[in-house]
């Protein structure tokens, strides 16, 4: 997103933020509110078009907004929707990446609030590894001819009472509407969200056998040192590395072995 859009999305955040902030507020009923309205304006696209006019008054898309979901929604959940169609987009879609945006978030939140945050990052990363390495599996998911239903008791049998609730919803939802995206891609953009609710950047390390707890909090503390932030260390494990570690940030990508990226990390945080 860009210009107004961008905008608009960061006070939707803010906003996302002060109701969550309250305990008052179920974050998992307003995440799946705000993917039913998600998935109507993304269908209905005259009706996002109207929502999001340039031309037409911000109170009187809200107006239109609150009688649309006011029955069919929680009150705060029709409150948020409004305020987001006061603001100005650049283009209607990307109200309805904003509203998809929420959702997850809110699920997110959910997580957080009962301690599980970590759980899901940590899920939603080891389904992501399932799915890449289970071609059999994601054709399964990702068909197009097959049925949101069928789709959904698969997605129930390899992750209820296995992973949280939340998880569950999150991967659910991207399969069932992707939207565009590839499934590799969404549980991609699922992953930094997490991340974003601690403030942390992801690393993705790569390890010829598992990594120990000192060696993890090492490197975790090594690499915070290193960029400056929080970082969350999603852990794999291929024997091709050969004894050694790969590291990947963002785009970065660090190799070489264990002891010695270790030991230079830590030279350089004694420096």
């Amino acid at each position: 997103m860009n210009g107004a859009s961008r905008e608009a999305l960061a006070a939707a955040r803010e906003r996302l933020d002060a109701l969550t902030d309250s305990t008052s507020v179920d974050a998992a009923q307003l995440a799946a509110e705000l993917a039913a309205v998600t998935a109507l304006l993304d269908r209905e696209v005259s009706l996002r078009r109207v929502l999001t006019d340039p031309a037409q008054a911000g109170e009187a898309k809200a107006g239109l907004a609150q009688r649309l979901l006011g029955s069919q929604v929680s009150g705060t959940t029709a409150d948020l929707v409004s305020g987001m169609v006061r603001s100005r987009w650049s283009q209607s879609r990307d109200l309805v990446d904003a509203l998809e945006e929420l959702a997850d978030t809110a699920d997110l939140t959910a997580a957080e609030k009962a301690g599980a945050l970590d759980d899901v990052e940590d899920e939603l990363f080891r389904f992501g590894r399932i799915i890449s390495s289970n071609t059999e599996l994601r054709a399964a998911l990702t068909d197009r001819k097959a049925t949101a239903s069928a789709k959904g008791g698969l997605l129930r049998s390899l992750l209820g009472g296995r992973a949280d609730a939340a998880t569950e919803r999150l991967v659910t939802r991207l399969v069932i509407a992707p939207r565009g995206r590839s499934l590799e891609a969404g549980l991609e953009s699922l992953s930094k969200l997490a991340a974003e609710r601690r403030d942390r950047v992801v690393a993705v390390v790569t390890s010829a056998v598992p990594l120990s707890d000192t060696q993890k909090r090492r490197l975790g503390a090594a690499l915070a040192k290193l960029y400056g932030r929080q970082m969350h260390l999603n852990l794999d494990v291929d024997p091709e590395v050969l004894g050694g570690i790969r590291v990947q940030v963002g785009d970065e990508v660090i190799n070489g072995s264990l002891a010695d990226r270790i030991e230079d990390a830590a030279r350089r945080m004694a420096s």
